[in-house]
């Protein structure tokens, strides 16, 4: 599932493959950006905010977030797609390079300068070099009352933290989701989380537990009704959100969270 480490390693692919380079075709395949053609222009670099990517030339911000299926793939000119072409919401090609973003959850393509009006709400994003613990920790306890799950989870409050990450802090932390960010440790669960987050940044099989096989990577996300990795009790799985339309899946040992 895409979250920060995901996202950050996508811009790095992109950045690689066409800062510098001049785009020689220009594909929007979403109908209100359809007419876009920014062939001829230069991509000046890309970056990723949390789960946002930018990518800029000129005159032109490129903004995507790749949601649930959402993927960017670079290609040789002329090699085989790995996803299927209907699937394709953006096709840049430089030269011999292709970048292609598939599935797409949300694309846009703004004037250099308004990319603000997409990212902005964004809490500290603790991949990013200017990353604030100091900011981060007030949103993150500015409503005592708030489940901590729900918190942790909200992107105005840290950029980039995703379900698995914020399962996982909390079970390393002993803490339940439901549990009012003012009755937990909120600086050490903050801070947990960002260590968890950066030491996957540079992996593509993301680990909390610090094994790498498949079966072993992660201490309760994904794993209902499979033993505790500590205790053996059955994981259990629930549901969080601020309403039925914002609800995501918790996992959580009855055990060893509190």
């Amino acid at each position: 599932m895409p979250e920060g480490d995901t996202v950050h390693r996508a811009a790095r692919r992109l950045d690689a493959a066409l800062t510098g380079r001049v785009l020689t075709r220009c594909d929007v395949r979403v109908p209100q950006h359809a007419t876009v053609d920014l062939s001829g222009e230069t991509v000046e670099g890309t970056e990723a905010f949390g789960k946002h990517l930018v990518t800029r030339t000129a005159t032109t911000s490129i903004h995507s977030h790749l949601k649930m299926e959402g993927v960017w793939h670079v290609y040789r000119r002329g090699d085989r797609w790995r996803r299927p072409a209907f699937e394709a919401r953006i096709v840049l090609e430089a030269g011999d390079v292709q970048a292609v973003g598939f599935a797409l959850g949300q694309l846009d393509l703004v004037p250099r300068g308004e990319e603000g009006t997409l990212i902005d709400y964004l809490g500290p994003d603790p991949l990013r070099d200017e990353f604030d613990r100091d900011e981060a920790l007030a949103r993150l306890t500015a409503d005592p009352g708030r489940p901590i799950g729900l918190a942790l989870l909200d992107q105005r409050v840290i950029a980039g933290l995703g379900n698995d990450y914020r399962n996982e802090t909390l079970f390393l932390r002993g803490v339940l989701p439901e549990t009012p960010v003012g009755e937990t440790d909120a600086a050490a669960a903050l801070d947990l989380a960002v260590r968890l987050i950066r030491a996957n940044r540079d992996r593509n099989e993301r680990t909390t537990t610090g094994d790498t096989r498949r079966d072993k990577r992660l201490w309760v996300a994904h794993r209902d009704r499979k033993p505790c990795r500590r205790c053996g009790t059955p994981i259990r799985r629930g549901l969080l959100g601020e309403d039925a339309l914002s609800e995501r899946i918790t996992w959580y040992c009855p055990s060893c969270q509190r």
